[in-house]
């Protein structure tokens, strides 16, 4: 009943904001909704897993991870302030009811966008733009020597209950007709867990959380992903549904960093890019996009230089890519279908116009 009540306590302080958002001269409805009670709260409360590296975990008491950086970018937009934000760590079968109660604000944790869940017969969420295409797998110890999907016949599988993973390995095993056990947790440091104390032959997860559990292993040569992929991964925020204010703001700032690797705009060279910006009155693309003429921020209901808000505190998708998931850190990923659609990948900005 505690926990309970702790959950709802945020959904009524921020449904006691809701009556005075109207009330701020020139906001023209913009800041309606839960933006507004964000803005008059002075802090963003987001969503994450909190101990999954590369998406969000804790380093030295700093959480870090590409789901983290997302959070600090809608804080920067909003306040000018990366670290205006709190993080709430939430296990799968949590997150949901977390964001419909109004515990969090945006629930940025490695997410699956599906029909089910975007869908108002379903959960009824709104999905940002996704930040990392990926699919699920299968991890076995490489001394058992599997090499596919049909040497797991008759062996048990660790997997959290809960999430698309259950039932996408339920469809491909059913597909392929090969028998098997689930052992279902309701945590990911329960399954992960049993499946290093050998409760299990394999476990299934995204294939990028493999790769991150792995890192944390005490022999992470010991295991190792089989090949197949079993599913359509894009994972990306969300925000509860019928609120376009904070969807849009959270939709465009994860945009904006994707147009900012299109551009050539990082946070090494975001002064530079300005300054040519302002010098220049021909660069109309430009001026627009790092809000020096305009009303591109207005209409968000954010600042007019809310882009390079966010460039100055994560820099563009590709640093953050990397950084958090790509060469640059533990995982060394390689960025596949998460380049740039100019690589051939499916990171792509509607324009900003």
């Amino acid at each position: 009943m505690r926990r309970l009540i702790q959950r709802l306590l945020p959904a009524v302080a921020a449904a006691a904001l809701l009556p005075l958002a109207g009330c701020g001269g020139g906001d023209t409805g913009i800041g309606a909704g839960r933006l507004a009670a964000i803005k008059a709260r002075g802090q963003l409360i987001c969503g994450v897993d909190g101990k999954l590296p590369g998406f969000s975990y804790q380093d030295q008491g700093n959480y870090v991870g590409i789901d983290v950086d997302v959070c600090r970018a809608l804080a920067a937009a909003l306040f000018n302030d990366p670290n205006k934000v709190e993080f709430r760590e939430l296990t799968s079968s949590e997150r949901f009811t977390a964001l419909a109660s109004g515990e969090i604000d945006v629930l940025s944790r490695n997410t699956t966008y599906t029909l089910s869940r975007d869908a108002s017969g379903g959960n009824g969420l709104d999905f940002g733009p996704t930040i990392y295409f990926d699919g699920q797998g299968v991890m076995v110890p490489r001394a058992s020597g599997i090499t596919s999907l049909k040497g797991l016949a008759g062996k048990t599988i660790c997997v959290e209950n809960g999430t698309t993973t259950e039932l996408n390995l339920a469809d491909r095993f059913r597909e392929q007709a090969i028998p098997y056990t689930p052992v279902k947790y309701q945590t990911g440091d329960q399954t992960y867990g049993a499946y290093l104390q050998g409760r299990c032959a394999a476990v299934t997860s995204d294939r990028s959380q493999l790769a991150a559990k792995k890192t944390s292993f005490p022999d992470p040569e010991a295991h190792v992903l089989l090949p197949e992929v079993l599913s359509k991964e894009p994972l990306g925020p969300v925000t509860v549904n019928n609120d376009s204010a904070l969807a849009d703001a959270l939709r465009w700032v994860v945009f904006a960093t994707m147009q900012a690797e299109e551009s050539g705009i990082t946070s090494a060279n975001l002064k530079e890019k300005l300054a040519f910006a302002r010098a220049n009155p021909n660069q109309a693309d430009l001026r627009r996009f790092l809000g020096v003429e305009g009303e591109f921020g207005k209409q968000l209901g954010l600042p007019a230089d809310f882009v390079p808000r966010v460039l100055t505190a994560v820099g563009n998708y590709g640093e953050m890519f990397e950084r958090n998931v790509g060469q640059q850190s533990k995982l060394k990923l390689d960025r596949g279908l998460n380049r740039s659609y100019r690589q051939g990948g499916l990171i792509y900005s509607p324009p900003f116009r």
